[in-house]
């Protein structure tokens, strides 16, 4: 029998891997998936033996659907129930909002307010913060004032100089008795065992978000958390593209520049960032969370900004953050002004900006001329033509890179958040967004955007046309590999 094994080894691996690819194609096939992506999982599983499987297993299942991420018992709670309530607009609050909002901006709010999670509370102050160096200055402030918990939630956070700030404070905090929770992602972040070692020992309780074996091999295959939160005290939030490492600080005499965009938010909506964070803090901890009144303080703001906050993730129903973006450009009017640093859309969202620029909305996408992934880079480059054509005015940000996720619309809508305006942004990562319903912030946003602009290129559709065939190649190439990237 050993013989046997031995000498026929390829055969019998061959054959298994094969039984595997049959089982894998059935499922795929009563999934009833978009044609040409059931073809396309369908040939990689046959004509590429083991890799197709590996790429089956990662991107070919639908967490969303198999519910793999169950995050149900916070929310039977009582108290993060009756919070919910309490924060659900009632029936003329939503009519009130759409006298003000104008045009068809309401549908965005009905979308949203589908989701248990995401109700629209219309008192919230709200600062839109430009860079880290900003925002590092605000928070380690807001940090140090903290009285009763700290929530931080990062994709990214290394212990580099500002990193090491963040974990300092956090450590004295904790110390001094208030509740520090810290949640970091396994392949994004970056600390040393000395300040793992030293957050333990001063009380700080932190865990990783799905560790992995081998996080510097692993990369971007796994489903990761993207989002980036803080909650102090239940009174202060913060959202938004800017992680913790120096990387996203331009300190002086830095040679590249990073631009990016976060907010800061007091009022309701904080309850909503609160809530998520438990969420999350159940699924890292395996341990189901005493909810205190402490998490959900009464407040007192007088600004009125109403906002939604929009989650999405494998443990979400919906696409929800995509299905916003979708709905806000096909019901635009006047422009669609879009910020993203990686821009590989799916086809909803391509079909949505051409139809919306020929239908003489002013649609302008800013992406990065320098990309940090050359095969990000590429793979953007793909899309680039396909929306020329369709007269998307195209600009590329040359003083440094552009990081920052916004899109802002008519002047009555805007979004920040970790969201990039790719595949894994949509299907893969754990993502949230501010969604902002407000005049005056989205002019601010618009201003912003319009001197990025004066830092960018616009792409000339001729010159672009008769790009070298070698850079067209690698383009089709990139782009093969988008949902891996």
């Amino acid at each position: 029998m050993g013989d046997f094994i031995s000498n026929n080894i390829w055969v019998i691996v061959i054959t298994v891997n094969y039984l595997l690819v049959i089982l894998a194609a059935f499922t795929v096939l009563t999934k009833n998936l978009n044609p040409t992506k059931t073809i396309s999982y369908i040939i990689v599983l046959v004509f590429f033996p083991f890799f197709g499987l590996v790429v089956y297993y990662l991107f070919g299942q639908e967490y969303r659907k198999n519910k793999i991420f169950n995050r149900k018992h916070i929310l039977n709670q009582k108290l993060i129930a009756d919070v919910s309530k309490r924060l659900k607009p009632d029936k003329q609050e939503i009519t009130d909002l759409e006298h003000d909002l104008l045009n068809e901006k309401i549908k965005l709010v009905k979308l949203l307010h589908s989701s248990p999670n995401a109700p629209l509370t219309t008192f919230n102050d709200v600062k839109i913060i430009k860079n880290g160096e900003h925002k590092f200055k605000i928070l380690l402030e807001d940090l140090k004032k903290a009285t009763m918990h700290i929530h931080m939630e990062y994709y990214i956070l290394r212990d580099d100089k500002i990193g090491t700030k963040i974990i300092d404070i956090l450590c004295d905090k904790a110390k001094e008795g208030v509740k520090v929770r810290l949640s970091i992602d396994d392949v994004g972040s970056s600390v040393s065992r000395k300040n793992k070692n030293r957050m333990e020992e001063s009380g700080v309780e932190w865990h990783p978000f799905m560790p992995v074996l081998f996080p510097g091999f692993t990369g971007k295959m796994n489903y990761r958390n993207h989002r980036k939160i803080v909650v102090i005290d239940g009174q202060i939030g913060y959202i938004g593209g800017i992680n913790v490492s120096d990387t996203y600080v331009n300190y002086e005499g830095t040679p590249h520049y990073w631009r990016d965009t976060h907010l800061r938010i007091v009022g309701e909506s904080v309850k909503s960032l609160q809530i998520h964070f438990l969420m999350n803090w159940e699924f890292v901890s395996g341990r189901n969370i005493k909810i205190e009144e402490s998490f959900f303080p009464k407040e007192d703001c007088k600004e009125s900004v109403a906002m939604q906050i929009a989650a999405s993730g494998p443990d979400t129903d919906w696409a929800n953050i995509m299905e916003v973006i979708f709905t806000a450009i096909v019901t635009s009017e006047n422009y669609v002004f879009l910020t993203t640093p990686y821009f590989i859309p799916n086809d909803q969202i391509i079909t949505a900006l051409q139809v919306a620029s020929k239908s003489g909305v002013d649609v302008r996408l800013l992406i990065p001329k320098e990309s940090d992934s050359w095969t990000a880079k590429h793979a953007t480059n793909s899309y680039i033509e396909c929306l020329l054509e369709a007269n998307i005015k195209i600009y590329r940000y040359r003083k440094g890179f552009i990081h920052a996720k916004t899109i802002v619309i008519d002047d009555v809508f805007c979004t920040v958040g970790t969201t990039n305006i790719d595949y894994r942004s949509f299907n893969i990562n754990f993502e949230i967004n501010a969604i902002i319903y407000n005049t005056d912030k989205s002019l601010e946003l618009k201003s912003h955007f319009f001197e990025d602009l004066e830092d960018s290129e616009l792409i000339d559709q001729e010159r672009w046309m008769n790009r070298p065939r070698i850079e067209k190649f690698k383009e089709s190439y990139c782009r093969l590999w988008a949902p891996l990237l």
